[in-house]
């Protein structure tokens, strides 16, 4: 991997065993001589005939069913629902250690549910905030499923109270559960979700599919993309059903992974806007009526 601002972003990745690919030029097949037919070729990541295998290679299953894992080689994946050394912050039936709008907040079914409607609109994007501290570096494991609209994951963010003049980043705070901060955005028509952006503040720090580095004078730079493109990613998602989001910020790095996919990482150096810590919560956005649940929450501090 070829990083032309910052080679600690390489080591920050590989640190978290993620896989960034800038991709080499294409190469032509080798020529046969004139005259003689081509070498039969195995098919692409197969052994010649009569050789076994490299350790951990598939046998015809499709990538990432290798004896080593979902990469088909090395460690196995860590299982989604892992929760070793994680606390759950939702008790699923109440919203005890949380603080929102009860106008549009509720426990039910086991989830959290935010919900807007024709007779009751959101006018300024509103969040559900967890009262149990402000957590610095940590994992975040959660589900969540939504029918309409926007909505968002918000950490290491600050609460804006009513009458903060945010600027041009939304205005004057007009009520009383606003955050600013870094969040991993959820969109129910899938454009934005995956990427990681600044609710009041510095907007798109890293689209789905890119791994970006903010420099010291706020500078949002791609650096690479991730393994996977942009319009790939969107196929991983769950319309109108449930996904897996794994959050995890180390230092000034923050990995955004989506049913199993990094989505997106941030790099950020910039010291007056970057948060090393603060809250965490939902949102309800404003527009049309919409629902959004979240689920199974678990989170695991440094």
């Amino acid at each position: 991997m070829r990083i032309r601002q910052f080679t600690a972003a390489a080591a920050g990745a590989l640190l978290l065993g993620v896989v960034v690919t800038a991709q080499p030029p294409a190469q032509p097949p080798a020529q046969p001589p004139a005259g003689q037919p081509p070498a039969a070729q195995p098919p692409a990541g197969q052994p010649p005939a009569g050789q076994p295998g490299a350790p951990g290679q598939g046998r015809g299953e499709g990538r990432g069913a290798g004896r080593g894992g979902g990469f088909g080689r090395g460690p196995a994946m860590i299982p989604f629902e892992e929760h070793e050394g994680f606390t759950q912050i939702f008790d699923g039936t109440s919203l005890k250690g949380w603080d929102g709008d009860p106008a549009f907040w509720k426990a039910e079914a086991n989830a959290i549910v935010g919900q807007s409607t024709v007779e009751n609109p959101v006018k300024e994007n509103t969040f559900l905030i967890w009262r149990g501290g402000e957590p610095a570096d940590f994992e975040l494991k959660l589900e969540y499923r939504i029918n309409s609209t926007n909505s968002g994951i918000q950490f290491r963010s600050q609460h804006l109270p009513a009458g903060t003049d945010t600027g041009g980043r939304g205005g004057q705070i007009a009520g009383k559960w606003v955050l600013k901060g870094y969040q991993s955005d959820i969109d129910f028509t899938n454009q934005y979700t995956g990427q990681v952006y600044e609710e009041r503040g510095r907007a798109f720090l890293a689209l789905r599919g890119q791994f970006s580095y903010v420099t010291p004078a706020g500078v949002v730079q791609g650096v690479a993309a991730l393994q996977t493109g942009p319009s790939d990613l969107k196929g991983i998602f769950n319309i109108n059903g449930w996904n897996q989001v794994h959050l995890i910020a180390r230092g000034n790095l923050i990995v955004e992974i989506v049913n199993g996919q990094v989505t997106s990482m941030v790099l950020d150096d910039d010291p007056k806007g970057r948060a090393m810590k603060g809250l965490m919560g939902f949102q309800i956005h404003t527009g049309q009526p919409m629902k959004v649940e979240f689920r199974n929450i678990w989170l695991k501090q440094y």
